[in-house]
């Protein structure tokens, strides 16, 4: 890791470093934009309830009252519904899918144009949240307009960090938006758990807790994220001896990564946001009682579904016909089974298996700062675990990981261009 950083700042990776810096001011403008507050909005101060994780995603934009509250939910969860449309429940986008680079192109703007629907749709629903049922009508088509524009400058400048930056712009403005959350949740545990004025023993050793606690996490967290199992893949035409090590074909425990998370979260909070639009106290606290994750009938329908969307997202993606396809057409089968259906079967019950492990992983996760805040008297913002937590070691991993192949393929060129000259 070290001797990648010091590579980072020689003269041949000038062009590198000025992506790196592109990509932090573009992130300070997104912190920035968070602390900028809705001119509609009068009263800044209201209480998150279901809405805790859409402002821990947003980076605290929403408590804010900010016009970037929306963040990029709508995009995400404009993104799960396309995804679900894939599966040949539209033939057109099971047709753009197949297409490659050039179908991937197409979906990520459908993607893009329904999320900017979505925003608008949302916004228009969190006008009620903001402003309440009796607002005059222009100042919620006001607020609805900036907080979609909010949005979709957001994945303009995403998209620009893709290109100009480095790492997925969607996923570092995502993981700003946490970071950010981040000190102030930390000096929140300070002032809960320690007296200022007494400095109680008690309540220092309790802080040192959370926080060894929470750096334990992180480490765990990392582990699972790497963890994979390696099938043995042997070729027809190669032998093991011949090459001097074993192929392998590595699947991750943790195959559908913070995704079910995710989507269980943005499914409970989808009649949230229905409550607070038509405003009805009926259903307002059938939803607060039935599917709050915070509360015990919530918490368990969260689990199942992390549960149901981690075998969902984790076949979609993977696709054990398709896997054992590719291998038996590039002349591959894995020792003791056969190919084709075999191979499909033998990597569907791996798959099963590890993907067990991690949902489990990802309910724990998920779930401890629901029960940290049940058992001790912490608020809300204040978290151990959770899905913010999953999001920034996930993005800062692959983001790591794309620096680091950038600059090993910029080494090997070099490498490869002074051989060249001496030869």
């Amino acid at each position: 890791m070290f001797k990648s950083l010091k590579q980072l700042f020689t003269s041949k990776n000038k062009d590198l470093r000025h992506r790196i810096y592109f990509t932090l001011i573009a992130l300070l403008i997104f912190s920035v934009g968070t602390t900028i507050e809705l001119p509609t909005v009068k009263d800044a101060t209201k209480a998150l309830g279901f809405f805790q994780l859409l402002n821990v995603i947003g980076g605290g934009a929403l408590e804010r009252s900010s016009i970037f509250a929306l963040g990029v939910s709508p995009y995400i969860t404009a993104s799960i519904i396309i995804q679900l449309l894939q599966m040949d429940i539209i033939p057109y986008f099971s047709e753009l899918e197949k297409q490659g680079n050039v179908g991937r192109q197409k979906i990520n703007q459908i993607t893009r144009y329904t999320g900017i629907v979505f925003a608008a749709i949302q916004g228009f629903a969190m006008s009620y949240y903001f402003l309440g049922a009796k607002a005059p009508l222009m100042d919620r088509i006001e607020t609805t307009v900036i907080l979609t524009a909010g949005t979709a400058f957001l994945l303009w400048l995403g998209d620009q960090i893709t290109q100009k930056g480095i790492g997925n712009g969607i996923s570092l403005i995502i993981m700003a938006g946490i970071v950010n959350t981040l000190p102030n949740m930390f000096a929140t545990a300070f002032k809960e758990l320690i007296d200022v004025k007494s400095l109680e023993f008690a309540g220092i050793g309790l802080f040192v807790l959370f926080v060894i606690v929470y750096i334990l996490v992180i480490v765990g967290t990392i582990f699972v994220e790497g963890a994979e199992r390696k099938i043995p893949i042997q070729y027809a035409n190669k032998s093991t001896t011949s090459l001097g090590k074993q192929t392998y074909m590595p699947i991750k425990i943790n195959s559908a990564g913070v995704i079910p998370v995710i989507f269980a979260s943005s499914l409970l909070g989808v009649p949230a946001t229905i409550a607070q639009f038509i405003n009805k106290e009926g259903f307002t606290n059938f939803v607060s009682k039935y599917l709050d994750y915070t509360k015990p009938i919530g918490f368990v329908i969260f689990i199942v579904l992390i549960f149901f969307f981690a075998y969902f997202y984790t076949f979609v993606q993977m696709k054990p016909d398709d896997m054992a396809k590719n291998l038996q057409n590039n002349g591959g089968y894995i020792p003791g089974v056969k190919p084709g259906d075999t191979t499909s079967k033998y990597l569907s019950k791996v798959l099963s298996r590890l993907t067990i492990v991690g949902a489990t992983f990802l309910t724990i996760i998920a779930a401890l700062p629901i029960i940290v805040n049940i058992f001790t008297s912490l608020p809300s913002s204040v978290s151990v675990g959770g899905t913010g937590l999953l999001i920034v070691v996930g993005v800062s991993i692959e983001t790591y990981k794309q620096l680091e192949s950038s600059l090993l393929s910029r080494s090997y060129s070099t490498n490869k261009s002074y051989r060249r000259a001496r030869v």
